[in-house]
C-alpha cells in the first residue's frame, strides 16, 4: 500500500459491500475480485465478450471465478455495430470503454447492484488512457487506484494469494493491433487472434502481431528474437494461411501496450 493513504481495500469493501465488477480475467481485476470477496463483499463479476477479446481471456475469467468462488456473468456484445468504434479513431478506447460499461451498468441495475467498479490501478496514467474518462463519466469507481495500489503491488499480493494471474502479461485488446484509422473488421481480428495463438503455442510470450496492410508484423521481446529465427520455418507455416507476408520488427518490443 502506498504511504499516506487513508483508505484500504478492506475499508472500501466494508463501505461498499455490494458491487458489480467489470472483469477482464487479467491481473488487476482478478485480484480486485479476490480481495472484495475476502473482505466479505458480495461481488458479481461481469465479463463483456466482444470481438476485441481473444477466447483465452474468457477461459481465464472462468478459471479465476472458479478459483475464488465468484459469481460470473458473461455479457455478449457486438462492439463492431458501433460505427464510431469500428472506424478506429484515435479515441476509440473512450467510446469502447463507455459502451461496455454502459452495458455493465444496465445489467447491474437489473441485478439490483448499486455500484460498478473496475480494476484500474494506481500505476495507470490517466493521461494515457482515454478509457478512464469514460469510467469517470459513468461514475465507475476504481478501488485499486483509490487505495494507491500499484501494478507491482497487485502482482505481489496476487502471488501471495495464490492467484494464477499474478504474473500474467499485460494484454491489450486485439483492436490495438490494427493501425488507427483503418476500419476494424471481425475477420481481421480473428486472423490476429489465430496468429497470436500459434505463437503462444510455440512458446513466445509478451509479443504483439501488428497488422501492416495484408502482412503481419511481429514485435517480439529482445530475449526471444533468436528463437524467432530458429523457428522461422514453423512460424511462416503457421501464419502463412492468414497473411500475404510475415515481417519481423527488428526494434525489440519493450513496452506493454
Amino acid at each position: 500500500m502506498s504511504e499516506g493513504n487513508v483508505i484500504t481495500l478492506e475499508r472500501f469493501f466494508k463501505e461498499n459491500p455490494r458491487a458489480g465488477l467489470g472483469f477482464s480475467g487479467g491481473t488487476d481485476s482478478s485480484y480486485l475480485l479476490y480481495a472484495g470477496l475476502r473482505y466479505g463483499a458480495k461481488i458479481t463479476a461481469y465479463f463483456v465478450k466482444t470481438a476485441f477479446q481473444p477466447e483465452f481471456e474468457l477461459q481465464h475469467a472462468y478459471r479465476l471465478a472458479k478459483q475464488t468462488g465468484a459469481e460470473l456473468t458473461v455479457l455478449e456484445k457486438n462492439i463492431l455495430e458501433n460505427e464510431t468504434i469500428a472506424s478506429n479513431p484515435p479515441d476509440r478506447c473512450y467510446f469502447c470503454k463507455k459502451s461496455i460499461f454502459q452495458d455493465i451498468h444496465t445489467r447491474a441495475n437489473i441485478d439490483g447492484i448499486p455500484l460498478v467498479i473496475d480494476g484500474t490501478n494506481a500505476s495507470d496514467d490517466a493521461a494515457d488512457r482515454p478509457g478512464m474518462k469514460a469510467l469517470s463519466e459513468l461514475s465507475v469507481r476504481s478501488p485499486l487506484r483509490e487505495c494507491g495500489i500499484t501494478k507491482e503491488e497487485v502482482r505481489r499480493l496476487s502471488k501471495e494469494a495464490g492467484l494464477f494471474t499474478w504474473d500474467k502479461p499485460a494484454y491489450a485488446c486485439l483492436a490495438t493491433r490494427i493501425p488507427l484509422g483503418q476500419t476494424i473488421t471481425e475477420e481481421t481480428l480473428r486472423r490476429v487472434e489465430k496468429s497470436e495463438d500459434a505463437l503462444f503455442l510455440m512458446g513466445f510470450t509478451d509479443f504483439r502481431i501488428r497488422v501492416a496492410g495484408e502482412s503481419a508484423k511481429l514485435q517480439i521481446p529482445q530475449e526471444q528474437l533468436k528463437n524467432i529465427i530458429e523457428q522461422r520455418t514453423d512460424i511462416i507455416k503457421a501464419l502463412g494461411p492468414y497473411w500475404e507476408a510475415v515481417l519481423l520488427d527488428l526494434e525489440a518490443r519493450c513496452c506493454h501496450e
